[in-house]
């Protein structure tokens, strides 16, 4: 995303909120894209060393394609596509926590860090989860 488009976004979240300030803004390409920023962010402060390496290495894989599974089911051609895409974003945010709960076991310092972003990773998989459910139950009404 350029930065143009980020402004933009966060200009149309923010009138919104300025019409209705109780009002959620649920932007799943934005909040994906922003939880995989955090996890670099996060990645970046682990000290490397022969445990942490490939932790660290497979917790940014996972979670960065949270959101590019993600952006591709936003594209998707088919609601096949669609539903094999959201799977994928549910199976990604589902190893993140498992990276996460490795990499806390190696850092116990990292516990409270670890576990905000568990929470987040959780919450990803419960949103995917109730979209592949929803999904289900509109693909068999007649």
């Amino acid at each position: 995303m350029y930065e143009g488009e980020k402004m933009s976004n966060v200009k149309a979240q923010s009138s919104n909120k300025i019409q209705n300030p109780n009002v959620q803004i649920y932007d799943l390409e934005e909040r994906t894209a922003k939880f995989g920023e955090d996890i670099i962010e996060f990645a970046k402060t682990v000290k490397r060393d022969e445990i942490n390496s490939p932790l660290i290495i497979q917790l940014v894989k996972s979670s960065t394609s949270i959101g590019a599974n993600y952006m591709e089911a936003d594209g998707a051609d088919s609601k096949k596509d669609f539903r094999h895409k959201i799977t994928l974003c549910k199976k990604e945010s589902k190893e993140t926590k498992h990276w996460l709960r490795m990499i806390q076991n190696a850092n116990s310092h990292k516990a409270v860090e670890c576990r905000k972003l568990w929470q987040e990773a959780q919450e990803l998989t419960l949103i995917f989860s109730s979209i592949l459910l929803a999904k289900k139950k509109t693909d068999f009404e007649i």
